[in-house]
């Protein structure tokens, strides 16, 4: 029986062409892929500067104020018992809201887009793209906010050296403080890509994201004293604050034990974005 070949085909070539290799789905692949797909977005370069913007400039405003004030022999309440580690991380608060509202991006994105589509197409466990985005976006969170935490740190304590805030690095909790806080941001960007992926909507993401940060322990304070010791330290952001605070009292949480609850509402989002996207059809 005879083999047909194409007209230009001879039967050197055809043993010589190689055949299609074939592409295992890996977890190094997938994380590939996410990383390729974070960095080709134009709002992740434009969010990302935000977020350090914040981080750095609220910090430079709030030491500034602070020495104009001790200057000027009228400082203000608000920074009466402030250090320089408190100063520069003023824009903690600010810079969350970018990295959250990222976070939420990343993942409520391509459900907006219907590329969710291809991305479970190539991925059919689908389980290791939720990981790899969560992953992928909270390691860069976490070195952007690190640093910015640090360079915050280092020219506003410029700014108030010779005042009664002044630190360095070496004094007890300060790198402690910048590192928690730098931590904090990257598992604020962490909570967001889970609240994307079980919400699957971008208004809907960045307004529980809003909520849970800011708006809910307003709304605890409403409620009777009593109560609020018992809820307060527990809150995402609170358990949150308690990870970078320099000091900390009987109404706060130590920073092992608000990095403990803090993990716990971001793995509690994540295990409901796992179970949305396992049970769900797309």
């Amino acid at each position: 029986m005879s083999t047909l070949m194409a007209p230009s085909e001879t039967p050197e070539t055809a043993r010589s062409t190689p055949a299609r290799p074939t592409y295992r789905v890996t977890g190094p692949r997938v994380l590939a892929s996410e990383w390729a797909k974070l960095w080709s977005l134009r709002s992740t370069w434009i969010t990302l500067g935000l977020g350090l913007l914040f981080l750095v400039a609220f910090g430079v405003i709030a030491a500034s104020r602070y020495k104009s004030g001790i200057d000027s022999g009228r400082p203000m309440d608000r920074f009466g018992s402030a250090t320089a580690v408190s100063l520069s991380l003023f824009g903690t608060n600010f810079a969350q809201l970018a990295l959250g509202v990222l976070g939420v991006l990343v993942a409520a994105g391509e459900y907006s887009t219907g590329m969710i589509r291809s991305t479970l197409a190539a991925v059919p466990r689908r389980l290791p793209v939720l990981w790899s985005k969560a992953a992928v976006y909270g390691v860069v969170a976490l070195v952007i906010a690190t640093a910015g935490s640090f360079v915050a740190f280092l020219v506003g304590n410029q700014i108030v050296s010779g005042s009664p805030a002044a630190m360095s690095l070496g004094q007890a909790g300060v790198v402690r403080s910048l590192l928690g806080a730098g931590l904090y941001l990257g598992l604020v960007g962490v909570l967001g890509t889970a609240l994307g992926a079980l919400l699957r909507s971008v208004a809907g993401g960045i307004s529980v994201l809003v909520a849970a940060l800011m708006l809910v322990p307003g709304l605890i304070s409403l409620l009777p004293s009593s109560w609020q010791g018992d809820i307060d330290p527990y809150l995402p952001s609170h358990a949150g604050e308690s990870i970078f605070a320099l000091t900390h009292d009987s109404t706060t949480l130590s920073p092992v034990a608000g990095l403990v609850v803090f993990l716990g509402w971001t793995a509690l989002a994540l295990a409901g974005a796992a179970y949305r996207l396992v049970r769900s059809d797309v």
